[in-house]
């Protein structure tokens, strides 16, 4: 009997992501047997139109299709199973074909899937391979070239896998039918081990062609780096020589540094990708616990060999692009620095320029008021004279006008100075204020 204790509220997530851990779960297999595996890469559009397309077949077999929020499905149709997998870039599809005692390759899982169906698929294939698991004491896989005749005699690597259980063959080549191969031969393995070997193995395939998607980007882009370099180097030696034109120099500095980040903004998700799925490669052959067999590569010595070095490319490239964005960063500020020098040096002359300009006028201003304390002080002068004249016409008055006018130049020179002055004082109060 279940006892329900008083918790409190479930999270609204909590189910979902308590059960994430079992979603993906390793496919059982009967052995021996053949499967294919497909791997498509999508556009938004084809995303949709796959589970409706999925949906379809499922139909076709009576058996229930994947759920609408499904990003992974399996089932059992009539004589073959499917496994479909929904990932962020691509999608997959792996059909078995169980209890296959063909000879490796004679027989293939996807010849079980319909045609009409499978020629609709939506997407374009990245990757496309054929794997048998067929059992150690068959007497056509008793050495390795006899193992090499099914790789169309190319030469294979392979090693013991699953801590001795079986032996994993392949060529990492695409076959005449457009499909590359795996050959596992089985000693003891499980069902369950089958399962999670091929999947390993597909996986190992997908991930390093997704891996390699950054690749010729890299190639395509180390030209555009070669020139960016060299143009940075242009433009920091005509900083060094001070007769250059700072301005000209940080316009032509500031289109490079656009070009250089439109680039990494353009091609920095596909270059952190192939590093993630160059990581999931490595985890997949760490997963395999290859030993040697004597006298051919194991699968993670190949993919260390091939695989790398274009790797290190990728992240050499993008490194090397985040390195030339902060030495022009660096070049910029150095530049911009100068430049407002250099204004601030103008702008300092200009300001000593408006100051004297301003004494100048200051002075002159002076003298003009000089002058128009003059000027009044011979109009008002004049007045007087000509008050002190009108006044002496009466008989009453006897006042000498010349002598009158003398002695009024000095009184009335003061007053009008006294008053101009009052006046600065007052215009002088109010700027202070």
């Amino acid at each position: 009997m279940t006892i329900l204790f008083p918790i409190p509220e479930n999270h609204h997530q909590r189910f979902s992501l308590h059960n994430e851990v079992h979603a993906r779960a390793h496919i059982t297999l009967k052995l021996p047997v053949t499967s294919s595996f497909l791997a498509l890469s999508l556009n938004s559009e084809e995303r949709n139109l796959e589970r409706l397309h999925l949906e379809k077949l499922c139909d076709r077999y009576g058996v229930p299709g994947p759920k609408e929020d499904a990003s992974y499905f399996r089932a059992t149709l009539d004589s073959f199973k499917i496994s479909w997998e929904q990932h962020a870039e691509f999608s997959s599809y792996s059909f078995y074909d169980q209890n296959n005692i063909e000879a490796p390759f004679s027989k293939l899982a996807i010849e079980l899937v319909p045609i009409d169906w499978l020629t609709q698929l939506p997407g374009k294939t990245i990757v496309a391979a054929h794997a048998s698991i067929i059992d150690s004491s068959t007497p056509s896989v008793s050495s390795i070239q006899s193992i090499s005749s099914f790789f169309s005699g190319n030469c294979v690597v392979g090693a013991e896998v699953t801590g001795g259980a079986a032996r994993a063959f392949t060529d990492f080549k695409i076959h005449a039918d457009g499909f590359s191969r795996f050959l596992i031969l089985d000693d003891h393995l499980k069902s369950g081990q089958a399962g999670r070997l091929l999947q390993r193995l597909f996986e190992i395939e997908v991930y390093r062609v997704m891996a390699l998607l950054a690749f010729p980007i890299a190639k395509q882009l180390t030209p555009e780096l070669k020139k960016a370099n060299h143009q940075l180097l242009s433009i920091t030696s005509a900083m060094a020589n001070s007769k250059g034109n700072d301005s000209d120099l940080l316009d032509e500095l500031t289109t490079l540094a656009s070009q250089i980040e439109n680039n990494i903004a353009t091609h920095q998700y596909r270059f952190g990708a192939a590093n993630a799925y160059y990581k999931l490669v490595e985890q997949r052959i760490d997963e395999l616990r290859e030993k040697r067999i004597q006298g051919i590569q194991t699968i993670g010595e190949f993919m260390k060999k091939r695989l790398e070095p274009a790797i290190n490319t990728c992240t050499s490239t993008f490194k090397r692009f985040n390195s030339l964005s902060k030495r022009i960063n660096n070049a910029g500020q150095l530049l911009r620095t100068r430049v407002d020098m250099a204004i601030e040096r103008q702008n300092q002359a200009l300001l000593t320029s408006m100051d004297l300009r301003a004494k100048m006028q200051l002075r002159l201003q002076e003298t003009v008021e000089g002058l128009s304390i003059v000027a009044i002080t011979s109009y008002i002068v004049s007045f007087i004279g000509s008050m002190t004249k009108a006044a002496n016409t009466s008989d009453k008055i006897d006042i000498n006008p010349t002598l009158a006018t003398a002695l009024s130049i000095p009184i009335v020179l003061l007053l009008v100075a006294l008053g101009v002055r009052r006046i600065h004082k007052k215009i002088h109060t109010w700027n202070e204020d």
